[in-house]
Formats: C-alpha cells, sequence, structure tokens
C-alpha cells in the first residue's frame, strides 16, 4: 500500500501488523528458553509474508505497464486488444529473427490475466513482460 500511495491502508495495515508484533515479542521473549516460542515466531513471519504477498495479489491495486512482443500476430492482438477497450501502441521492430511487432498496454493490474489469455489464444508465443507503474495524468485509462 506504500508503494501504491494508499495512505489511509499503508496505516491500518502497517498497524495492524506493528500491533501483531509486538504481542508475539512479548510472548517469545518472556520465555526465550522456549524454543517452541522462538520457533513459532519465526513461522508465523513467513506465514505473514507469504499471505500478505497472497492478498497483495488478490487485490491487485494499481496499473502494469505490458509490454507484448509478437513475431507473428501483433496487429491482430492490438485490433483485439482494442475492440476489448484497451489502449495499445504498437511498434514495428527488428528481433533476433527478424521483423516483430512491440505492442505497450498499460492497465490495471487486475486485468492482466485477461490480456494475458486473450493474446495467448491469438499467438502462443508471444512474449510478454510486465512491469509496475505509477501514473501522471493524461492519456487513455480504462478504468
Amino acid at each position: 500500500m506504500v508503494m501504491r500511495g494508499r495512505k489511509p491502508l499503508a496505516w491500518a495495515f502497517g498497524f495492524c501488523q506493528a500491533f501483531v508484533y509486538l504481542v508475539a515479542f512479548k510472548v517469545v521473549f518472556s520465555d526465550l528458553g522456549n524454543w517452541f516460542n522462538i520457533l513459532g515466531y519465526a513461522a508465523g513471519f513467513a506465514a505473514g509474508n507469504v499471505v500478505g504477498m497472497l492478498i497483495e495479489d488478490r487485490i491487485a491495486i494499481g496499473h502494469t505497464h505490458l509490454r507484448i512482443i509478437s513475431s507473428r500476430r501483433g496487429s491482430q492482438i492490438s485490433e483485439h486488444l482494442r475492440s476489448a477497450g484497451y489502449a495499445v501502441t504498437e511498434i514495428a521492430g527488428h528481433g533476433k529473427d527478424g521483423t516483430i511487432s512491440l505492442l505497450n498496454c498499460t492497465v490495471l493490474r487486475n486485468r492482466v490475466d485477461e490480456i494475458n489469455n486473450l493474446v495467448e489464444t491469438i499467438d502462443s508465443q508471444a512474449m510478454l513482460t510486465a512491469e509496475d507503474v505509477h501514473p501522471l495524468h493524461r492519456g487513455f485509462w480504462r478504468a
């Protein structure tokens, strides 16, 4: 939430995290000779990281910039994405094996799987990369 600029959610999650840590620290430090407490804390910390990652993946807040590289069907992919309401910039390029289409598309993170599936149905050999972006303003953003 901090990376996405969501201040109220960052505060709430930070508060909960600190509260859980302090309660766990109290239990662990009350009896440092009990290895089960120490192992339980370590396991809980590790599980908390994984659960946090799963929650963050599930809520998928923010935007992602997709690069789609297709050596065979770039125009078909871009037309299909545009007909679905997405803004796509298509650039002709030259890759290792010849001419390619480089498609740039910035979408909400919760739409990435939908676009990945769409691209897969048109060109199963297409390469997709993704990176998080923080949109400033202007341009076409499908909300």
